[in-house]
């Protein structure tokens, strides 16, 4: 049987395909901008006819009508990084949050400490040797269906084929199920006078020659906009947005001084639109790597001036960093966040950052607190922190004493809150009490 005759022979219909989900399997989802929502939908109009399915996944875009309470039963859903479609199912516990660095996920699968069942994903057309590619989403979705007993494939006209470790033979698909239509888009937040203050703060830390690792988000995409003026820039993270294009086309980001994958993107996935998408497809600048290789501590490391840029939610007055909780309420995950923290500390030049507004809720709340809320939970220790910056500067708190943290994060602190941090740091005896200010009151 040629390798056509196989796919033609696999073709059915997304209702028929997921007849292969029984009832207390595990099913993965493919991510981001490759959330297979066709064959999501048919997953959850099987509800009726199953028990105890565990849907488990990254950050998905689109529904995650599973999650509904009238699914309680049917399905449970297990994150492993949480969207806005399922926050609140995981806070409200009805699904389940799992905190875990995103380069050890595929070692659960592997290990069979978290085996898997099912396979849901999206792809591209066979190419004329019968290979499809994983296209916007490698992430963990490789590793995953070389474990899975079932691997159902929609495949889209439209998903662009990709370069790197994309490509799936059809041998190992069980179900095809054919599909037309855009992919899920993830637009980026607007950039603000903020964004690019903290950006520009950040910019200056980052060397002619350096790769850089970013996220999605205002700040992001702001420092994106300050890079014009860098030389020589080069790419390994885990995921792409669209703020990447201009700079690749104008020269910017070429990856010449790179010293692992010299002129090539690394990343694992990409959230964006369609103009990203359409710059991907095939474009040899790119190579797609599973997640727990392009997030891998001691890979990230072999970059020299490997520059992580990084979010939080709240750090306290000794450096450490929340960034996947509000309190007790799971609000992320872990993400990429210590992988290329510590990757970039052992890197050669590396430059870790932490990047945030100083203050949330129009200006109310201030990030930089005395303590973390109660219950929230810590991503980046206080001994891995070396540079967190806000729009009010930077602080460089690596190899610094309690007393020495505390002055620098109260610096960068919004202003409105400086006093009541130091009184706190004061009490705490993390700081003498500066003669400036003791004159002041």
């Amino acid at each position: 049987m040629t390798w056509n005759e196989d796919y033609q022979r696999k073709c059915t219909g997304a209702a028929e395909a997921l007849k292969s989900v029984s009832s207390g399997d595990r099913v993965w989802i493919q991510s981001g901008c490759g959330t297979p929502s066709l064959l999501v939908d048919a997953l959850v109009a099987r509800a009726p006819a199953l028990r105890n399915v565990e849907v488990i996944h990254m950050k998905t875009l689109g529904a995650a009508d599973y999650t509904r309470p009238e699914y309680a039963g049917h399905f449970r859903h297990r994150s492993l990084f949480l969207g806005d479609n399922v926050r609140e199912a995981v806070c409200n516990g009805r699904a389940d949050y799992t905190p875990i660095f995103l380069s050890e996920i595929e070692a659960l699968f592997e290990s069979g400490a978290l085996p898997l069942d099912v396979v849901l994903m999206q792809v591209s057309p066979p190419d004329a040797h019968g290979f499809v590619s994983l296209g916007t989403t490698v992430d963990c979705t490789l590793t995953a269906l070389r474990c899975a007993r079932t691997v159902i494939a929609e495949v889209n006209r439209q998903m662009p084929r990709t370069c790197g470790e994309t490509a799936v033979h059809v041998s190992r698909i069980s179900a095809v199920v054919e599909s037309d239509r855009p992919l899920l888009e993830l637009v980026a937040e607007p950039c603000t006078e903020l964004h690019m203050r903290v950006a520009r703060n950040v910019a200056a830390l980052i060397p002619d020659g350096a790769t850089l690792q970013t996220g999605i988000g205002g700040i992001s995409e702001a420092v994106m906009h300050c890079l014009a003026g860098k030389r020589d820039l080069g790419i390994h993270t885990e995921m792409c947005s669209d703020g990447v294009i201009d700079l690749m086309e104008s020269g910017v980001i070429n990856g010449e001084r790179k010293t692992l994958h010299r002129g090539k993107a690394v990343t694992a996935f990409v959230l964006g639109t369609q103009r990203l998408f359409d710059f991907l497809r095939e474009n040899p600048s790119f190579e797609f790597r599973p997640i727990s290789y392009t997030n891998d501590p001691f890979i990230v490391a072999q970059n020299d001036r490997m520059v992580a840029i990084n979010g939080a939610l709240q750090v306290d007055m000794t450096g450490q960093v929340c960034a996947d909780s509000l309190g007790t309420r799971p609000y992320s995950g872990f993400g990429g966040q210590i992988d290329f923290i510590r990757g970039a500390a052992r890197s050669k030049g590396g430059v870790p950052i932490i990047a945030l507004l100083s203050t949330a809720r129009e200006g109310t709340l201030s990030r930089i607190v005395p303590v973390l809320d109660p219950g929230a939970g810590v991503v980046t220790s206080r001994a891995d922190v070396h540079y967190v910056v806000t729009e009010h500067g930077i602080a460089y708190l690596h190899g610094k004493t309690l007393r020495e943290r505390a002055e620098q994060l109260i610096a960068i602190a919004d202003p409105r809150f400086r006093a009541n941090l130091e009184d706190f740091a004061v009490r705490s005896h993390y700081m003498e009490r500066t003669p400036a200010a003791a004159l002041n009151r």
